[in-house]
């Protein structure tokens, strides 16, 4: 198979504009001494709402490369792909990310589970874990449980491996994404998961499971730091684990979902990746055409007065905006202002509510999260957005790579 590097980030680009905004992050990250490699990921339900294909991410990832002349690797996530939605993703994409949310939970076979409990006798019982400091106990109720939640998933998993196996020989990565679910795995969960993908012949190289705690788009994490630590801690162990114990690839590593401004989650990974050597694949998607509003309220003129004109509209279409995002965005609503309101602001004040400064009394993480999911009325626009972005390209490109670079890469990987 492909071989996924120690650490990947990936990088979504909605309307493929920024690509060498968001590469020259990358570059600069390895001028500081660590190599990351980049991965563009566009989910089916982004083109859909966009009108793009997914061959116009590979041209926009394959210029940037040409033009910064990138020498290293770099990949192009067919990202939460589905058996239904993956075969317009192959002639472009080199990096799959399995989604099997829909299965979990379906009641597997008693037959199935059955078998797998009697080929897997170490899973029930103590185990210890190397690296987790109490051994996990999983009893023969909770095998069945884990079991029967979540072989039918893994069975998917299989199947769309399988079938981009057979389309494109051992040129790519898989990743298996099941964090978008209603409750967390759980460590031992983890590792039965990870035995079961083992049997089922899925030689994935990340696995995105769902951490305690909320991943809202586009701004911070809001949970227990502490039981993340824990969580994320033993999920490494896991899995070194099943590496050892069912012969998985030795570069698998987790990834994190949604993992853009998760500032307060980025020292507790540094300090886990420095002290075990592990791997990280973080996924990042919006925060990108966030940067371009960003820029282009920066600018002033024209671009301010679309920014604005995007907000009016976003306002009055809340409930359809956020519905399909509703999981994974806390908006409070008292704290939106009127479309009119927000007319009346200027250029820094648009610009300081957006960017995600924290400790800014001005920033407003329900405009943000707002905006976030409001990028299908950027696509309406049609030409008029993007002949801004070409018009405003140097203020807007600025904006992306130091985003990428100040606010993610370097707490994330230098400290």
């Amino acid at each position: 198979m492909s071989s996924l590097a120690r650490f990947s980030f990936g990088v979504g680009d909605r309307f493929g504009h920024q690509a060498e905004a968001q590469l020259a992050a990358f570059q600069k990250l390895a001028l500081s001494g660590v190599d990351v490699v980049p991965v563009w990921n566009k989910s089916n339900r982004e083109h859909t709402f966009i009108g793009s294909q997914p061959s116009s991410v590979w041209h926009a990832a394959r210029n940037a490369v040409d033009q910064m002349k990138w020498d290293k690797p770099w990949h192009v996530d067919a990202d939460h792909i589905r058996l239904e939605t993956v075969d317009r993703f192959l002639g472009w994409s080199d990096f799959f990310t399995i989604d099997v949310a829909d299965s979990i939970g379906k009641a597997a076979p008693r037959e199935m589970v059955t078998s797998f409990i009697r080929k897997h006798p170490e899973l029930t019982g103590k185990i210890i874990v190397p690296g987790i400091a109490e051994p996990l106990h999983i009893s023969s109720e909770a095998m069945e449980q884990t079991a029967g939640k979540y072989l039918l998933a893994v069975q998917e998993a299989g199947r769309i491996f399988r079938h981009v196996e057979k389309a494109k020989g051992a040129d790519f990565i898989a990743e298996v994404s099941m964090d978008e679910t209603d409750s967390p795995q759980t460590s031992p969960e983890l590792l039965i998961i990870l035995a079961a993908l083992a049997d089922e012949g899925v030689r994935l190289q990340t696995i995105a499971p769902k951490f305690t705690g909320r991943f809202n788009k586009g701004v911070d994490y809001v949970g227990d730091l502490a039981q993340f630590e824990k969580e994320f801690n033993d999920d490494l162990a896991v899995i070194r684990q099943a590496i050892e114990s069912y012969h998985l690839p030795s570069n698998l590593k987790l990834s994190v979902h949604s993992g853009s401004d998760k500032f307060s989650l980025y020292p507790i990974i540094r300090r886990s990746l420095r002290r075990t050597g592990a791997g990280l694949h973080i996924k990042t998607a919006g925060t990108t055409w966030l940067e371009e509003l960003i820029g282009l309220a920066e600018s002033g003129g024209a671009g301010l007065e679309l920014v604005k004109e995007l907000y009016r509209q976003a306002v009055d279409h809340v409930d359809e905006l956020c519905a399909p995002y509703a999981s994974v965005i806390d908006i409070h609503r008292d704290l939106l202002p009127s479309g009119v309101e927000f007319s009346g602001w200027d250029s820094e004040r648009v610009v300081r509510s957006l960017r995600h400064v924290p400790q800014d009394p001005r920033f407003n993480a329900s405009i943000r999260q707002l905006l976030h999911v409001a990028f299908k009325l950027a696509a309406k626009a049609g030409t008029r957005f993007t002949d801004l972005l070409k018009t405003d390209r140097e203020i807007v490109g600025r904006n992306v790579t130091e985003n990428i670079f100040e606010r993610h890469m370097k707490p994330l990987f230098l400290g």
